[in-house]
């Protein structure tokens, strides 16, 4: 997972948003750049469905696959190479308040302000998604901020590979801190994205929050 700030840099911790990083952080953002024109031929590709009934004889070959692909719902594997992840909620968590659920448009952008956060506080992001029909490979979050048009944060996690099952899954992003002082107040404009090894977009919104001196 990698995160990448942008801010005037003057003042620690004003102006914008902070998270602690790893050294894990700084090398997925190295992997990311050397993987965006690489293509690799992997062969004939089949669906779920097929690989798990392929060999399902072979009782070597069933056990092996059950650890690989771990506990998996039949009834959420579907007939197409391609999975379905379908987005549910985002959650908000701090210490400071109870926890904020937001639903996520099931097509479009949230209409309005999304969402307000306190200044000088922590809190974390909790996704939560549902995975459909095939795997999921490389599932990987991006979310970039911009306030009066100028881009203050930006951020890269890589999520993970998730297989279809019929429970949702939760993912808890790293713990953040908003801004304080009079000029990180304010309205912000974000755009988050959710994409897998492949590029292909599960989702794609943009929305705005504020920034204000205690919560809603």
């Amino acid at each position: 997972m990698t995160s990448d700030h942008e801010g005037s840099g003057n003042e620690k911790g004003k102006g914008q948003l902070s998270r602690h990083m790893s050294d894990s952080s700084v090398a997925a953002t190295e992997d990311d750049d050397d993987d965006v024109d690489k293509k690799i031929d992997v062969g004939p590709q089949f669906t779920l469905k097929e690989q798990l009934e392929k060999d399902k004889d072979d009782e070597s070959l069933r056990k092996w696959k059950e650890q690989l692909l771990g506990s998996i719902d039949i009834s959420s594997v579907g007939e197409t190479l391609e999975p379905e992840v379908k987005f549910l909620s985002l959650a908000i968590k701090s210490g400071d308040r109870d926890d904020i659920i937001l639903p996520v448009p099931e097509t479009g952008n949230p209409e309005g302000l999304w969402f307000t956060l306190k200044e000088g506080s922590r809190y974390r992001l909790v996704f939560t998604f549902q995975v459909n029909h095939n795997i999921v490979s490389g599932l990987k979050y991006t979310n970039t901020v911009w306030k009066t048009g100028i881009k203050v944060d930006s951020t890269k996690e890589m999520i993970g590979t998730f297989s279809p099952q019929a429970e949702p899954y939760t993912h808890e992003m790293p713990e953040e801190t908003t801004p304080s002082g009079l000029f990180a107040r304010g309205t912000y404009s974000a755009r988050t994205k959710f994409v897998d090894d492949d590029k292909k977009s599960y989702l794609d919104i943009s929305y705005t929050f504020d920034i204000r001196k205690d919560w809603l």
